[in-house]
């Protein structure tokens, strides 16, 4: 298949991209695309999909935390694509089926041209099964009134999505070519501070609740409603603890701590330069070494096994499971679902939905140790891919310090002796931060967080504040020190 990917190359690298800067970009600059790509990226949420039915049903509800997608809106495929193509991409690759060696330039390129070809099919692969499928519904009203089928407004719908996850891939090679970062983490970053914001402040109350959704309006309602006495009671703290919102507030400060903490804990490997005496480093390997990017893709690949459950059940076909709305109420799919909250996975509170009230315990609990193993052997996984196809593991990352000039002092000058020591740490490290980002995410979907973000989108949140943090500090320390722009890689 390999032979094949590079015969369609020359096709590929037609594909338009954004061009990579052929000089320094500045700090200033830096900062000014990203913050410009960002309110794009906010502006474009709030543009409706023209002749989208009210009655049509978002399959992706439940994923916007990391899909960073918003309903009804023309990005509300939103980052979905790019994940999906990734995935696929990596597995081939890992699998065998594409022999590329991504430590060789034209090999990465061709993964690269590939890539970018494979998100455009998968933007078309996401939305046309949603409209086929009688998902997104097209808008009789609008029809009638512009004197046109309803085929034609489904039509106009696919345009309008697409055009939005074309933009969505070019604003996040601006980011990651121009700007600060990952354009992908941002758009991440962007949608669940807002959906945490809002949990904390919304006083809306829907119509067929009592209680407003923000934490902070729940807490002034409750006190106006229940007296101490009330609340003192075990029904009453049981209350006020989930369905007033302390368990998630005490939650999300608990996870927010572990994951800066997992952030900052590193094995630092000292570094001298060779020719400049005196010269020294330190070379930092996380705990969290790949990032919480294995996350998305464990998250995006089970979003889309059970959307495409969803698309079947919808046909007729329930050997894989039925479905209430978006949600899975039996089968293979529901094992499959991930748990979001305690109401997935706490016996008494599960059987509340009238669709799960006759599900026995030992699915329920079966629910829960599928996810946990699904989370945790995933992010393994998918750090091991990650860290191979991303110039992350201890070849890649020796050959660059080698070319920087650093070598480990008491050590040989040489990219195969640097690698052996990296190899020490990089391989395992790789595994334990694989599972310990699974566990943070399990901890945090068991308990519930602010804004029902879920625990994978609250990990995501911190951990990419974190990294965005440190490679503002990165770039405004090289823009003081330009010499140091060699060692990461960049022209001086």
């Amino acid at each position: 298949m390999d032979q094949v990917l590079r015969a369609l190359q020359p096709y590929f690298e037609r594909i338009p991209s954004v061009e990579r800067p052929k000089r320094h970009v500045s700090f200033r600059e830096k900062f000014a695309w990203t913050i410009g790509i960002l309110l794009l990226y906010f502006v474009l949420s709030n543009v409706p999909v023209f002749g989208l039915s009210p009655h049509s049903i978002d399959i992706f509800e439940s994923y916007r935390a990391f899909f960073a997608g918003k309903t009804g809106s023309i990005i509300a495929l939103g980052i979905g694509p790019i994940v999906t193509a990734s995935i696929v991409l990596q597995l081939l690759v890992g699998a065998g089926i594409i022999r590329l060696d991504l430590t060789n330039p034209d090999d990465q390129a061709a993964y690269q041209d590939f890539q970018r070809f494979l998100v455009f099919v998968m933007i078309a692969v996401e939305a046309l099964p949603q409209i086929l499928g009688g998902l997104l519904l097209p808008n009789t009203d609008v029809a009638a009134a512009l004197g046109v089928s309803p085929s034609f407004i489904s039509f106009l719908i696919f345009i309008q999505l697409f055009i939005g996850g074309v933009l969505i891939v070019y604003m996040d090679e601006v980011v990651s070519k121009w700007g600060i970062g990952s354009g992908v983490s941002l758009f991440i970053l962007a949608g669940i501070s807002q959906s945490m914001i809002t949990g904390l402040f919304n006083w809306i109350t829907p119509a067929n609740q009592k209680l407003p959704p923000g934490v902070i309006p729940k807490w002034i309602w409750i006190a106006q409603h229940y007296t101490a006495q009330q609340l003192l009671t075990l029904d009453g703290l049981s209350f006020l603890l989930i369905q007033g919102g302390v368990l998630a507030l005490i939650t999300t400060a608990i996870i927010i701590l572990l994951v800066v903490f997992a952030e900052g804990t590193r094995v630092e490997i000292p570094l001298a330069h060779s020719l400049a005496r005196g010269a020294r480093g330190r070379f930092p390997i996380k705990l969290i070494y790949t990032s919480v990017l294995p996350m998305i893709f464990v998250r995006a690949l089970q979003a889309n096994i059970v959307v495409m459950g969803m698309l079947l059940y919808n046909k007729g076909i329930t050997i894989f499971g039925e479905y209430a709305g978006t949600k899975p109420i039996s089968g293979l799919m529901y094992f499959l679902s991930p748990i979001r909250s305690p109401y997935d996975w706490v016996p008494v509170l599960v059987k509340q939905n009238p669709y799960l009230a006759e599900l026995p315990d030992w699915m329920i609990y079966g629910h829960l140790l599928v996810d946990a193993t699904i989370l945790i052997v995933g992010g393994v996984l998918f750090s091991i891919f990650w860290a191979q196809t991303s110039g992350m593991d201890a070849r890649t990352v020796a050959s660059q310090i080698a070319k920087s000039g650093m070598q480990v002092p008491g050590f040989r000058k040489s990219p195969q002796v640097l690698e052996r020591v990296l190899q020490r740490y990089i391989p395992k490290l790789t595994v334990l931060g694989g599972a310990a980002i699974g566990v943070l995410t399990l901890i945090a979907n068991v308990l519930g967080t602010i804004g029902n973000v879920s625990g994978t989108g609250l990990l995501l949140a911190v951990s990419i504040a974190y990294r965005l943090y440190e490679d503002l500090a990165k770039e405004q320390l090289t823009e003081m020190h330009p010499m140091l722009r060699k060692f990461l890689g960049e022209e001086v």
